[in-house]
């Protein structure tokens, strides 16, 4: 006597058809094409994920550029003092004091300036 395969072919289909909800025309609908489609938003959401660490960190640079230049100086001259002063603050707060705390971030590039 043989088993057929009906329920766990639909359980794993409807896995995929769940996923492929909301796609346009007959990538919500057909096998073929919902497997693919699948596959292929997996995938674009895993590179996203890797993406977004990149651009956060862009946008902080360009924060810290924006408010070391109103202060009379250049992102790159900024680090490389607080590195000799050894400030261990990273990019994330930096761009956080120089958009909210202006006063506070004035000191840190004095002290890199002084470094």
């Amino acid at each position: 006597m043989r088993i057929k395969s009906g329920v766990t072919t639909r359980h794993h289909k409807k896995k995929f058809f769940k996923l492929a909800k909301g796609n346009y025309s007959a990538k919500s609908t057909r096998w073929r094409m919902v497997k693919q489609q699948v596959e292929q938003s997996l995938n674009e959401a895993y590179k996203g994920r890797k993406e977004k660490k990149r651009d956060f960190r862009s946008l902080w640079i360009e924060r810290i550029n924006a408010a070391c230049r109103q202060n009379d100086t250049t992102y790159s001259r900024f680090m490389n003092g607080l590195k000799k002063a050894g400030v261990t603050l990273n990019r994330k707060m930096l761009s956080e004091l120089a958009a909210r705390d202006g006063a506070s971030f004035k000191q840190l590039v004095s002290i890199a300036q002084g470094a």
